[in-house]
């Protein structure tokens, strides 16, 4: 019932919320509160949802997620006048030339043009900006160039290439593809591609200040009290601002579920995204108008930082097979954990346990699911079955036992591990139970919680051994849950392909009989995982296509460094005096069509 519950609400996704009721201010001013401090709303470096909402409201690109009049999302132009067909060349690249709008204009009045986009996508995608979502430019013809390395795999063999993307005058782009992309138009709808001025972005400080922010759209930054409130203002400069009935929309930054809901309870914020775990259900009862659990395709997981050794002191593994036998052995852990339990006691709002990775509504070209069809198991979807609680356990005491001390109850030299998370009382439950479920084996996990800002960075710097993690679909294709883990994606969090892992020689990839001349064994991550992603990238026949992502996901899952605990469900509240909100399914709320209701 709750795998049918959460397909259903993400194949309707976000619609149009919410009637009538009260104001507390004016029926033009928002006040919302979707997260805490922003760790950047420059758009080609945040990689949060929250930044992401943000940054859709300060910047236009050249597609942007809409609802027609059905109230169906949909993925419309922006500040182009029509998302044009892609035109095939004789090489099998494909080139689109966009015709940009008239009267675009940036806040401070000048001229958005073509050469804008032309900037901001050649430095959201150059290694000198090392950006997290630097690798969505991969399907671009370029980009590969950009990144090419010498032997040593540390030095740019080609400091000067750009990609294939030219402004052919003020108001005409022309971009060159690899091949044909499914989802183009969604990629040109993320923030990442949106478009920044290069006299502005030459203030490395530029996007941490309302004085120095300069964006082209439906809101302005009027201030940023850090740690306090970011507050918007109408763009008066902006294409459609004939459209935009919001003037202003006030962020408030807190991280502290318990105060969301004081504020959305005393109607001081109209808008929260999060709400205290223990009072989900009583809030679902008192506010059933107004506490909202909506379709989200992501996953929620734990992952392993993969060069922090967890083998005990005394071990004399070293190399490939200490890392196979850490592979193993984190497996194992994973299947220590009740998912149902974590699901229906801790995340209370309809999620359901995670098998696999790529998330649950991510569809095969015949129309079934990816995540059924992940792992090879045909008594249960993915790669292990959540619901054998028992069977589970007993298979990865055994496990263990192969490589730590066990004297009848529990381990008696697993080394102390650190689970990191950032500050939630969502995330502090869930890592509570996870110690919870290891300590009675013998296996001694603390906790240590950061502030969101801090937690993402020392996370990708792997300066860590164990964290929380969760990745919402960047777009309606499961490559988006698979690309990340490239050696060079900011995204990487687990560091693969990276320091000591960078060496280690010990993944096989077959594809020959898919017609590549493709057959690696015990080959290093950036000869194996690297290339069947770009292969995946090059690949225009969808069912080859979708074949070599199931084998992608059997490459990372077999690391044991991703254990996957539920599929994400999206949790917030909104008064029901809010009219015109809508989101969508990668976790973006959408204020600026918002009237509150006298």
């Amino acid at each position: 019932m709750k795998k049918i519950l959460a397909i259903a609400l993400v194949l309707v996704m976000c619609l149009s919320l919410v009637a009538c009721g009260k104001d507390t201010a004016s029926s033009t001013e928002l006040s919302v509160c979707l997260a805490s401090e922003p760790d950047t709303l420059d758009p080609a470096l945040n990689s949060a949802v929250d930044g992401a909402t943000m940054v859709s409201h300060l910047f236009s690109g050249l597609a942007k997620w809409a609802q027609d009049k059905d109230g169906k999302l949909v993925i419309v132009a922006d500040a182009v006048k029509e998302l044009v067909a892609g035109v095939a060349n004789d090489d099998g690249t494909v080139t689109y030339t966009y015709t940009l709008r008239d009267g675009l204009k940036w806040s401070d009045g000048k001229d958005v043009t073509a050469g804008d986009f032309v900037f901001a996508w050649n430095r959201a995608a150059s290694p000198a900006l090392a950006a997290d979502y630097n690798y969505m430019f991969d399907v671009v013809k370029g980009y590969a160039e950009m990144w090419e390395t010498d032997a040593s795999g540390e030095k740019f063999v080609n400091p000067d290439a750009k990609l294939a993307v030219e402004a052919v005058d003020a108001k005409t782009l022309k971009v060159t593809l690899n091949n044909a992309v499914a989802y183009w138009n969604e990629l040109l709808a993320f923030p990442v591609y949106f478009p920044v001025r290069e006299d502005v972005v030459k203030n490395e400080a530029w996007a941490t200040s309302p004085e120095t922010y300069v964006s082209n759209g439906a809101y302005t930054m009027a201030s940023w009290e850090h740690d306090s409130l970011i507050t918007l203002k109408k763009n008066e400069n902006y294409v459609d601002a004939d459209s935009v009935k919001l003037e202003t929309l006030k962020c408030y930054l807190s991280d502290d579920a318990n105060n969301m809901l004081t504020n959305f309870q005393k109607s001081d914020w109209l808008m929260i995204d999060d709400v205290p775990t223990n009072e989900m259900a009583n809030l679902a009862k008192d506010y059933p108008d107004e506490y909202k659990v909506v379709g989200q395709i992501g996953t929620y997981y734990v992952n392993w930082n993969v060069n922090e050794s967890i083998l005990p002191k005394d071990s004399k593994l070293t190399g490939v097979e200490a890392e196979k036998a850490q592979a193993e052995i984190r497996a194992a852990i994973g299947l220590l954990f009740d998912r149902q339990y974590i699901c229906d006691e801790i995340g209370q709002a309809g999620q359901v346990p995670a098998g696999s990775f790529v998330a649950m509504g991510m569809t095969e070209p015949d129309g079934s699911e990816f995540y059924k069809n992940a792992g090879t198991s045909d008594k249960f979807d993915g790669y292990y079955d959540a619901a054998a609680v028992k069977e589970n356990y007993t298979a990865a005491i055994e496990t263990l036992k192969k490589y730590y001390n066990w004297d009848g109850a529990k381990f008696t030299n697993f080394p102390s591990i650190t689970y990191l998370y950032n500050t939630n009382d969502g995330h502090k439950a869930i890592g509570e139970y996870l110690a919870g479920a290891l300590a009675p084996i013998g296996i001694t996990m603390t906790l240590e919680n950061q502030e969101w800002n801090t937690f993402l960075n020392t996370r990708k710097n792997g300066d860590y051994s164990v964290a929380r993690n969760g990745w919402l679909a960047d777009y309606n294709d499961p490559i988006c849950f698979l690309d990340m883990w490239t050696t060079v994606s900011g995204n990487n969090d687990i560091q693969f392909g990276k320091g000591a892992h960078a060496k280690l020689k010990m993944y096989d990839l077959d594809l020959t009989a898919l017609g590549y001349d493709v057959k690696v064994e015990d080959g290093t991550w950036a000869e194996t995982y690297d290339v069947l992603i770009a292969k995946i990238k090059g690949e225009t026949d969808n069912v080859k296509r979708y074949k070599m992502m199931h084998i992608a996901e059997d490459i990372l899952m077999s690391t044991g460094c991703v254990v996957p605990l539920y599929y994400y469900t999206d949790v917030f509240m909104i008064d029901d005096s809010v009219e015109g909100f809508f989101c969508n399914p990668l976790g973006y709320k959408y204020f600026m069509y918002c009237t509150i209701a006298d």
